[in-house]
């Protein structure tokens, strides 16, 4: 909690160090750092923030000492307390949402022991605060999950909130959220943003945080989308993002269905050797079309490598996220694993069909057409004992290099697909 204490941000299987000289972290850390100093002052001269928890900064006494207590306003719970000090840095070690109280005292040592004059309190207040909400760049999915969240607490806070994400993700959010202003993390840095904020939230799967300092609670409980909730102190009732994009209307005139089949860890594909051939092949015996609307037509790494299925049209390739949910729009409806696509088919008021067997069907927005084979092995990524590794594309903690590896998916067969799709068939 003192100046010199050092913390990290577990983000992912990364770990980037952060201590109360930021200079040295501001290279590699995922996220904006917050402003060297913080960026509230008081005429005592004290300054103090919420910026990656409560930050208080107190200048340097010529006689006496400081004593200073950060509380939860909420709980009434003490959450640090010392005194004796002549100048000091306090960080608090939670950086999720806490409505944090500040006190100090001037402490006299020349008096009777004890003495002391309460000179400045402060009880977080959001309300026509600047406040800023990060995102990690490059997951598609977990912003998406997480923006619902991000605007509830705008609207339950009266805050102002900035939320800085990914360029190509933005342009999906800015008319549908006129009250959020959206950046990008580069802007954070180019026009100095970083010392305007009364308070920063950053969002993420935050895999290593035995401590709880980063998240309230393990992320892998409450479910991906859920934890935005926890981290932002909002009700984590589920809701799809409001997404805008220009629309031009159907891009084929006949039925059809979109698809998804490429994820970035085989543990997430649908593994099935025959599956996709057969869904595919019923589908158009019904007088579908199949879309698959991937980034990738071929993703692996190897000798693994997974291919545009037969029988789909390919509609792959780096192409905007509006022309992705265009088509997503006006499909009958998706099928795909727990994906991004997924989510911005969520978004776009498609039913999903999702097949995933190495996430817990909490772990995803609820679908009433989720497909899950429970009589194998199945949610290792929600299972706090299994550490996901990123850089590991064949990833199965618990069967590796044996018969039963990936079976969670290869075990589902199409004919149970079949069945959740054909309530949707009309």
């Amino acid at each position: 909690m003192s100046s010199a204490e050092a913390s990290s941000i577990p983000v992912g299987d990364e770990a980037f160090p952060v201590s109360s000289n930021l200079a040295s972290a501001r290279v590699t850390a995922p996220y904006p750092l917050p402003a060297q100093d913080p960026t509230q002052g008081e005429e005592s001269h004290i300054r103090f923030d919420f910026n990656a928890g409560c930050r208080v900064r107190l200048p340097v006494l010529e006689t006496g000492t400081w004593r200073v207590r950060l509380r939860d306003s909420d709980t009434g719970n003490i959450l640090f307390e010392q005194g004796g000090l002549k100048d000091a840095f306090v960080h608090s070690s939670k950086r999720w949402y806490v409505r944090f109280g500040i006190d100090v005292w001037k402490e006299d040592s020349a008096k009777r022991q004890g003495s002391q004059e309460h000179v400045f309190s402060h009880n977080y207040d959001a309300k026509d605060q600047n406040v800023l909400i990060q995102f990690p760049i490059g997951t598609l999915g977990d912003t998406l999950a997480w923006m619902p969240y991000a605007a509830r607490f705008a609207e339950q806070r009266g805050a102002r909130v900035t939320c800085a994400l990914s360029s190509l993700i933005r342009p999906l959010f800015e008319a549908a959220y006129p009250h959020i202003r959206f950046v990008t993390h580069e802007e954070i840095s180019e026009q100095k943003l970083a010392e305007t904020f009364y308070a920063t939230y950053s969002l993420g799967l935050f895999f290593d945080d035995a401590a709880f300092d980063w998240q309230p609670t393990d992320f892998r409980f409450v479910g991906l989308h859920k934890t935005a909730a926890y981290i932002l102190g909002v009700s984590p009732e589920e809701e799809p993002a409001k997404i805008s994009f220009p629309d031009e209307g159907r891009p084929i005139e006949e039925p059809y269905v979109c698809i998804a089949v490429q994820a970035s860890s085989q543990c997430k594909y649908w593994n099935n050797p025959i599956g996709w051939s057969e869904v595919i092949g019923w589908l158009k015996q019904q007088g579908y079309r199949v879309v698959c609307i991937d980034q990738k037509s071929v993703h692996g790494t190897g000798i693994i490598w997974n291919h545009l299925p037969h029988g789909a049209e390919d509609q792959t390739g780096n192409r905007p996220l509006a022309e992705r949910a265009r088509w997503l729009k006006h499909a009958a409806f998706f099928i795909g694993n727990s994906s991004g696509l997924a989510w911005l088919a969520w978004s776009a008021a498609t039913p999903v069909v999702m097949i995933s067997g190495f996430t817990h069907p909490t772990n995803e927005f609820a679908t009433p057409y989720r497909v899950i084979n429970w009589h194998t092995c199945n949610s290792c990524w929600n299972d706090p004992k299994e550490r996901f590794d990123h850089h590991d594309f064949l990833w199965c903690p618990r069967h590796a290099s044996t018969p039963r590896q990936f079976e969670c998916t290869r075990l589902i067969a199409a004919e149970l697909v079949l069945k959740v799709i054909s309530r949707l068939v009309l």
